[in-house]
């Protein structure tokens, strides 16, 4: 099987400077492979992992280094040793898969065995100065039951706390994004228990997670950005409770689903989330959201515009990709 690739860059503006620990996010940098075989079309979107150092003009370095082996019909199971994980894997992968349904005439959930139901996503509130903004941040969000909270180590309790105030309705989630050391978890977990955090993510540096071994914890921990694929899942399942799932770190649906399975017969809970993303990256992290507990899928909503016909956000719910947009 001949295939003709296609990739690009692209760029899209947010809504407002997105601030999270050590970063901060003014434009969605992406990149776009296409697939074209046999009047059959397949697209996948990927994101550099930042914390990485991962960069779109890298991630088009590595995928044209494949061109040839792309383009005499590669498979996605060879495509994986050709490829590391990463946001370029991710644009690849995704794009097959896509390619895949075209080619068969079937939808992913034929191809995958699942079967799609809307899915409750989180809606994330940035850092922003002082705890009030926070709280007025959540109320603007009022259609949104789940909020995903993005701390750092200044005044963690106060901006939950002034939250909570505002919105005592939701389920709130806290993402450190590695922003916090083990003596300031162990001071907060109480007060956010009793504020009814549901679940805290990422709260030590990568690498630097040990002292969570063995570590009781009142809220459930989930491990992102320290559990990247399966090669990273051993130390992960010592360490916590549940697993962040996103295909541009694992590099791919393949990879995802593959971790996703393996997670859950160790026990572990799982959530999906996303590096930002226009409804092209959401699509296929929607096949893994079905098989999570929790679901941040709110990427698209951060940028000033998305992809037409893209994914659709009611009543705090994400729905199933549109035909003609992926999968």
């Amino acid at each position: 099987m001949s295939v003709r690739l296609g990739v690009h860059r692209e760029s899209w503006p947010m809504k407002a400077p997105f601030v999270i620990t050590g970063h901060v996010f003014e434009s969605l940098e992406s990149v776009v492979v296409t697939l074209e075989s046999d009047g059959a079309e397949g697209r996948g979107e990927g994101v550099p992992v930042y914390y990485l150092n991962e960069s779109a003009p890298e991630m088009l370095d590595q995928i044209e280094a494949i061109r040839p082996e792309i383009e005499r019909g590669l498979t996605r199971e060879a495509l994986q040793e050709a490829l590391p994980p990463g946001g370029a894997r991710n644009a690849v992968d995704c794009a097959m898969w896509d390619l895949e349904a075209s080619r068969a005439g079937k939808s992913i959930w034929d191809l995958t065995g699942i079967a799609p139901q809307d899915r409750r996503t989180a809606y994330t509130l940035g850092i922003q100065e002082t705890p009030e903004l926070m709280a007025r941040q959540a109320k603007q969000a009022q259609g949104y039951p789940l909020l995903k909270i993005k701390l750092n180590d200044v005044e963690p309790v106060e901006r939950v706390t002034a939250i909570r105030k505002a919105r005592p309705d939701a389920e709130l989630i806290i993402d450190a994004n590695q922003g916090f050391s083990m003596e300031q978890l162990q001071q907060v977990l109480g007060p956010f228990a009793e504020l009814g955090v549901a679940m805290v993510e990422q709260p030590l540096p990568r690498a630097a997670d040990e002292a969570l071994e063995g570590f009781r914890s009142p809220i459930p921990l989930c491990a992102d950005e320290s559990c990247l694929h399966r090669g990273e899942l051993p130390a992960a399942l010592k360490r916590y409770d549940m697993i962040n799932i996103k295909l541009d770190k694992t590099g791919g649906l393949t990879e995802a689903l593959a971790l996703a399975r393996e997670a859950r017969r160790a026990g572990k809970r799982l959530m999906v989330g996303n590096m930002l993303g226009t409804s092209l990256s959401m699509a296929p992290a929607f096949v893994i959201a079905q098989l999570c507990d929790f679901v941040d899928l709110d990427g698209p909503l951060n940028l000033k515009s998305d992809l037409p016909g893209g994914m659709l956000y009611r009543s705090g719910c994400v729905g199933a990709p549109q035909a003609g947009l992926w999968g």
